[in-house]
């Protein structure tokens, strides 16, 4: 579901919204966002330190790209909270439409990911670990236009 249009030259100048790294993973979470079961996805604190990039604000708008680097949506932050990696809650990990019913099974996968070679690579930290008391972003937002070419 799109709410508005955005111009093209907006599009350009927005920033990209990259979600994982290429590949299956962000292909399964862009799906997600463009079938409106992703409203929600979750952020290292570190992460955002590292690239030198501000957190996300309410209000701001991004272009999700695809695993090719295409632009596919523009989505608006609704919501940003940070907190201890202990205090993620329910309502958040089923918003953000991996499938996960519980905080344990979603905390596992989000683990899996962030203990990755390819995110301790981005981190330039082959010993990152995250544990209960590590800061994450907690950020909702909603689908605001469908950039894929119609049928």
């Amino acid at each position: 579901m799109t709410t508005g249009a955005v111009p093209s030259d907006d599009i350009a100048s927005l920033p990209r919204a990259e979600f994982a790294f290429p590949g299956p993973l962000r292909d399964q979470l862009v799906a997600a966002i463009l079938d409106g079961s992703k409203t929600s996805t979750t952020g290292l604190v570190i992460d955002y330190e590292h690239a030198g990039d501000p957190l996300p604000s309410v209000g701001s708008r991004a272009v999700v790209v695809d695993s090719d680097g295409r632009p596919v949506a523009v989505i608006e932050v609704t919501g940003v909270r940070v907190v201890p990696l202990a205090e993620v809650d329910l309502a958040h990990v089923v918003d953000e439409g991996e499938g996960d019913t519980s905080v344990a099974g979603w905390r596992a996968n989000h683990e899996s990911f962030w203990h990755s070679a390819e995110m301790r690579a981005a981190l330039e930290d082959p010993g990152f670990t995250v544990d209960d008391e590590t800061p994450v972003v907690l950020e909702r937002f909603r689908l605001v236009t469908d950039l894929r070419p119609a049928d």
